[in-house]
């Protein structure tokens, strides 16, 4: 069965937590509305950006369940399906199947440190496992293991697999992929200190897969936008730049603690980070606040700031 192609600005959300911890399932509804009306093609839920490491596998099913009730058909909904070997994986990918999902993320199972011949095989295998569109998750520097492209074009000829992201600073990787033209979309991570996704989006890369778009959908989305003339190249070149500050920011710190501590001071559901992670504060959190007026998504978004904040010196 043929699987559409994405293209445009596949967010990776995070998970919302009430102060208790505790899952806060409303603030699921709002974050998903938000991306939808904001330009948002896709969303990952559940994947590093979500904390997926440390939800419990229930919580990971029943974000799956839950989630999958605001689907309308306006956005895909993703899920981070990697379990910690291959059954676990298929055991989440045929929930996510089940419960409606229309499509999961996979990258390698982190810290066993697999060889290439042996993930190639756990990809194929996890693929033949279910019937919907899937994505690898090229990610060595949270997993510890590296796909090359060669390994990944013989994965992207298995139908399922129809989304790449590459999160190396490897520019002649993505080229050899994109040179390929396989049927999957070819996305990059959004983090300015790897570098992609100028080369990317001007070698004919199809969009990125970014957390940024939690704070800015809009401005992710022309940047995520593929080129097909001089006009919208210019539209990326500009709103890539003026949006700069903010990419550097949200990557200041590890994923997610810059962009979720940001979003709680400005009024959008996050909650707290899961423990050890914590949420930044003082001259940090400054700078975010910061960079948010000068960009204008203060006005733009609607986003408020607590009294609280107004009050450190």
């Amino acid at each position: 069965m043929a699987h559409e192609k994405i293209t445009g600005s596949f967010v990776a959300l995070i998970t919302p937590f009430n102060d208790d911890g505790s899952i806060d399932w409303e603030g699921f509804r709002t974050l998903l509305q938000f991306q939808e009306e904001n330009g948002t093609r896709a969303v990952l839920i559940m994947g590093s950006t979500g904390e997926v490491s440390m939800l419990s596998p229930e919580e990971r099913r029943r974000i799956i369940s839950k989630t999958a009730k605001h689907k309308n058909g306006r956005m895909k909904f993703f899920y981070g399906c990697t379990g910690n070997n291959t059954a676990t994986t298929i055991e989440f990918l045929h929930y996510a199947q089940q419960e409606g999902a229309d499509g999961a993320i996979l990258a390698a199972p982190p810290y066993i440190c697999a060889s290439e011949e042996d993930l190639e095989v756990h990809f194929l295998k996890v693929a033949d496992c279910v019937d919907m569109p899937l994505g690898v998750y090229n990610n060595p520097p949270r997993v510890k293991s590296d796909l090359g492209h060669e390994t990944l074009l013989r994965l992207f000829k298995h139908p399922n697999y129809v989304v790449h992201k590459e999160s190396t600073s490897r520019v002649g990787q993505v080229a050899r992929i994109l040179a390929a033209r396989p049927d999957a979309s070819v996305m990059c991570c959004d983090s300015p200190n790897l570098g992609l996704v100028v080369p990317t989006m001007a070698l004919g890369g199809h969009g990125t897969a970014n957390m940024t778009g939690n704070l800015a959908p809009r401005e992710m989305a022309t940047i995520s936008q593929p080129w097909t003339n001089g006009e919208s190249a210019e539209r990326f070149r500009e709103a890539y730049l003026a949006n700069l500050p903010l990419l550097h920011y949200t990557y200041s710190a590890i994923n997610p603690v810059a962009v979720k501590s940001l979003m709680a001071v400005l009024g959008l559901p996050a909650g707290p980070l899961r423990e050890p992670l914590r949420v930044l504060e003082g001259e940090p959190l400054r700078q975010g606040i910061d960079i948010i007026r000068e960009l204008g998504l203060d006005r733009r978004y609607g986003y408020t700031m607590p009294d609280f904040f107004k009050g450190i010196a």
